[in-house]
């Protein structure tokens, strides 16, 4: 219990000496031990990596997980060292409900087959978001945390010590400038070199520690690298998805809308006595003008047709061509078909035998087959 009360006497000692001393340089009445201009750069250099690093991992969490909810529920789950619950992604829940709305409209319909093939899709995309989420966590978020939570906590304590041991000696040397007798400069000189080597010591450790912070520069760059490089997978794989998608509603689009307008016209329902406004107004706007369709060779099939067809030897005929304007970039799969850049012009027309999903596109002295569904046909 003695010693007890003796080591709280000298701890209140010295917490009330350094607050002396703090107080006395803040008024500017006591002198203060300044570190060379190279420490005095780390530090700098250490303040910085640490408030960049906050706001970047702050912000990779928010472009992660938009919800800030889930981002807090993830939190406390870290904290309790719990394993975070699975989380179905958006682009999987809406394949769930597109599915399910597939199946009460009738998988076999057009618009039930068409959900089925978008909500695939989305599911694959949901998919590919989850394992982007799991790989930037592993390969950038964490080691953000890692070194704040790890090595900055041990170089903000080591300055915190530094600190201390700065106030000590120089409140050593001011009581060696106001020391009188010889005895008590005797003692307030050894006092002096005690505290001054142990300040030197802990500015070397502390140096140490901040000259680390260029290891972790090297460290979060690696880590950045990968994380550019899951994003681009990630991208890529939904490019790759949304392409494969675009193709197959715009193989099947025909098909849908053939069958839907041949449902409609075999439909023996009377016609209603009056018509309504908007019908009047539609039938008194002028007719769209459309590509002309050249009738099938009779006797000779389409598939046979389209074998024997190579666009290059063809020539446009003398009525019926159009402008169109690309909406999206297409690679020609083959040497009969055009590749295609968004945006750009081109002239079109239909031949005998095609596939009314496609064109003839010609643009300068290029030609070949285009499909209907990258084309915003002009008048």
């Amino acid at each position: 219990m003695d010693f007890n009360v003796k080591k709280l006497a000298s701890d209140a000692g010295v917490f009330f000496s350094r607050a002396m001393q703090f107080t006395e340089e803040k008024l500017g009445q006591a002198e203060k031990t300044e570190l060379d201009a190279h420490f005095e750069n780390l530090l700098a250099r250490a303040d910085s990596t640490k408030n960049w690093t906050e706001k970047i991992l702050r912000q990779t969490e928010v472009l992660l997980q938009p919800n800030p909810s889930a981002r807090v529920e993830e939190f406390l789950y870290e904290k309790l060292d719990r394993k975070v619950p699975s989380r179905v992604t958006n682009g999987e829940l809406l394949a769930q409900y597109m599915t399910e709305a597939a199946n009460d409209f009738g998988p076999g319909t057009p618009y039930g087959k068409t959900l089925i093939k978008v909500g695939e899709t989305q599911r694959r995309l949901g998919a590919a978001e989850r394992d982007f989420i799991h790989s930037a966590s592993i390969n950038f978020l964490t080691p953000l945390r890692n070194f704040l939570e790890g090595d900055w906590r041990t170089i903000s304590k080591e300055r915190r010590i530094l600190q201390n041991r700065r106030l000590d000696l120089d409140a050593c040397k001011a009581r060696l400038k106001k020391a009188k007798a010889a005895e008590a400069k005797a003692a307030a000189e050894h006092e002096l070199r005690l505290t001054q080597t142990e300040f030197d010591r802990q500015a070397e450790v502390t140096r140490l520690l901040l000259e680390g912070i260029s290891s972790t520069h090297v460290n979060h760059l690696r880590c950045l690298h990968e994380f550019v490089e899951s994003q681009t997978n990630y991208y890529a794989q939904c490019y790759q998805y949304m392409l494969d998608l675009q193709k197959q509603l715009g193989s099947s689009k025909g098909e849908i809308f053939s069958g839907t307008f041949v449902g409609n016209a075999e439909s023996t329902s009377p016609p209603p006595a009056a018509a309504s406004p908007p019908a009047v107004a539609a039938a008194t706007l002028p007719a769209v003008p459309t590509i002309p369709v050249v009738p099938t060779i009779v006797g000779v099939p389409n598939t046979v047709a389209e074998s024997v067809l190579n666009p290059n030897e063809v020539k446009p005929p003398t009525s019926g061509t159009r402008k169109a304007r690309v909406l999206y970039d297409y690679e020609a799969a083959d040497s009969t078909e055009l590749a295609l850049l968004a945006d750009e012009m081109i002239t079109v027309y239909s031949l005998p035998g095609m596939d009314p999903d496609w064109l003839i596109g010609e643009r300068g002295n290029q030609k070949g087959k285009v499909p209907v569904t990258y084309l915003e046909l002009l008048s």
